[in-house]
């Protein structure tokens, strides 16, 4: 079977589409995020592979739960998805929605490791760096990771920087084990 991120991938294109073509990106970017969260719901995940419930019964309880009204590009999204039973897949969409979004936005989603919580002014020379090196705006997503012990990791999609003590404790031994 194809790859999860393959098969997403046309549907969060045609999505992205949809919502540019309306200039409605931040919408249907909250509509993805929520229907991916009503699918992915332990509760609700049985329902979706049942041969007893309808696609069309699906796709009115997601609208329903996501406090959206039928009969828009969302219900026919939904209703899409459905029908090619796709549903599960709403989260990998979401997230590929999310990362055309920001691309097209110009903006980056980087996460910070660090062992210790950053001041608001770190917080702000490390923005200004990063804005500089990639060219869009940053949002920042620190994560406190005490195992690092200092220093810290910054993660952009493939591109990583580790500046952490445990990262230059492990080059070191490696480079020891070398000699």
């Amino acid at each position: 079977m194809a790859d999860i991120a393959t098969t997403s991938r046309p549907y969060a294109r045609a999505a992205f589409e949809a919502a540019q073509a309306g200039a409605s990106l931040a919408q249907w970017d909250e509509f993805l995020s929520l229907a991916a969260s009503v699918v992915a719901d332990e509760r609700v995940s049985p329902l979706i592979g049942s041969p007893r419930v309808l696609g069309s019964e699906l796709v009115k309880f997601i609208l329903e739960l996501t406090g959206r009204s039928g009969g828009g590009k969302e219900e026919n999204f939904l209703a899409l998805l459905a029908e090619n039973r796709r549903l599960p897949l709403l989260p990998e969409i979401a997230a590929q929605f999310a990362v055309l979004r920001a691309d097209a936005e110009q903006q980056a989603d980087v996460e910070v490791r660090t062992a210790m919580e950053l001041t608001a002014e770190q917080l702000s020379k490390l923005n200004a760096v990063l804005t500089a090196r990639l060219k869009r705006t940053v949002r920042i997503h620190q994560v406190l990771d005490p195992s690092l012990i200092g220093g810290a990791i910054v993660r952009h999609g493939d591109l990583v920087f580790d500046g952490s003590l445990r990262g230059r404790v492990e080059r070191l031994g490696a480079a020891l084990a070398r000699a």
